[in-house]
């Protein structure tokens, strides 16, 4: 078996669009995994997909950040802003956690301290699934702890909340209620296809499983390192402050632009499911792996100039290209959230009324309107678990 690297920017695109290529970035994390959207491929991938998309239309986007994203945010920072200091990443996941479970159709029905606590211990180790190739250290020992983690969220929130929906749709079909009455999330509309899409209980929750994980693990690291790279833009370039927290528009741009340089996985893996000559000019075969290097990709001089390598929100990428590069993946397998994180592309004419920012702008928004900034006594502390570049700690004061 030979690995394959594909690292200019133009070959990782035209290889990320081949459809004979599958995912193969989360093999050795299919204990979660296996039988999810985003491993599945051919029909089975393109059946699952349309489904689950008519969540993620524009509407729901614009009214998920007009009418609830917002209480919740406000909710989860209140208490940090009473300590007068968090962790990004700390906060990335309780705010994140409450988004992908409302999307997902996670239900919590105590809303206690004590049942937040237990989903997101159960999140951050849904977290090891997804990065378990790149992870170091014991991987049985890894993959033990994700199996206990998939049997408490089956117990303790799937089962109730697959039961309430069934209950929901049941008398939805009689009539009794509207469709306004039902829960705008994936595991309604998985339900309510059955027939159509059959899924056995196993694959169903560990379906939901992966949303509630990917919807929050990858934005949760995009906001931290886009707030990291926000300071220093600050700090060295000291008149575009006002900018960075008065113009959202502006601070889009600067999320795009860390997006660019961090995405959540530095690498994208395929396996191909027949011979594939590659845009490399290298022919593929089944056994062989095809690693296509995101972040070498996202930082080709060729495409994004000479400082490519540099973070730079003011930069004017290609519209070929998009302010994020590959960061969220062509063809097939991109991201099917990319819009919740990264919001629409702004255009000239566009109402910064009406204009979807994107879940990780707002959160840079109400961060900075906290007044945080690094907290100088307790640097940030990189993840050492895992080879991914991925922010552990990352400590801010507010007020």
């Amino acid at each position: 078996m030979a690995t394959i690297t594909v690292s200019k920017y133009k070959q990782a695109n035209d290889t990320l669009r081949i459809n004979d290529l599958r995912q193969g970035l989360y093999d050795e994390g299919a204990i979660l995994m296996d039988k999810v959207l985003v491993n599945l491929h051919g029909d089975e991938h393109r059946t699952r997909r349309l489904v689950e998309s008519k969540v993620f239309r524009r509407d729901f986007f614009r009214w998920y950040e007009a009418e609830v994203f917002p209480k919740t945010l406000k909710e989860t920072l209140a208490p940090f802003q009473a300590k007068g200091k968090l962790d990004v990443v700390d906060f990335g996941f309780r705010v994140m956690m409450n988004l992908t479970a409302d999307f997902s159709g996670v239900d919590r029905p105590k809303r206690t301290p004590e049942e937040t606590e237990q989903l997101l211990r159960i999140l951050r180790t849904f977290g090891k699934a997804a990065t378990l190739g790149q992870a170091k250290g014991d991987k049985a020992a890894i993959r033990a702890e994700i199996q206990a983690a998939i049997d408490e969220f089956d117990v303790t929130f799937y089962r109730s909340s697959a039961e309430r929906r069934r209950g929901l749709l049941a008398r939805f079909k009689k009539g009794e209620i509207g469709e306004d009455d039902l829960p705008r999330d994936i595991l309604v509309e998985l339900l309510r296809n059955e027939a159509e899409l059959p899924l056995s209980h196993e694959v169903l929750m560990k379906e939901i499983g992966f949303f509630l994980l990917a919807g929050a693990f990858t934005s949760i690291h995009s906001m931290t390192h886009a707030m990291h790279e926000v300071f220093t833009w600050m700090k060295e370039h000291p008149e575009d402050s006002d900018l960075v927290r008065k113009d959202l528009s502006f601070l889009q741009r600067c999320m795009h632009e860390s997006m660019r340089l961090h995405p959540s996985s530095p690498t994208a893996g395929r396996r191909p499911t027949c011979p594939v000559h590659l845009p490399t000019g290298q022919d593929a075969t089944p056994d062989d792996f095809v690693s296509v290097d995101l972040m070498a990709a996202n930082r080709d001089t060729d495409v994004f100039g000479p400082d490519a390598a540099q973070y730079n929100p003011r930069r004017q990428a290609p519209k070929s290209t998009g302010p994020y590069g590959l960061s969220f993946g062509m063809g097939m397998h991109s991201c099917i959230g990319l819009n919740l994180a990264a919001g629409a592309l702004p255009r000239p004419d566009a109402d910064p009324k009406e204009h979807q920012f994107g879940t990780v702008t707002l959160i840079a928004r109400a961060l900075l309107d906290a007044k945080a900034r690094p907290d100088p006594s307790e640097p940030g502390v990189v993840d050492t678990s895992t080879i991914r570049n991925n922010w552990a700690k990352y400590p801010v004061l507010l007020g």
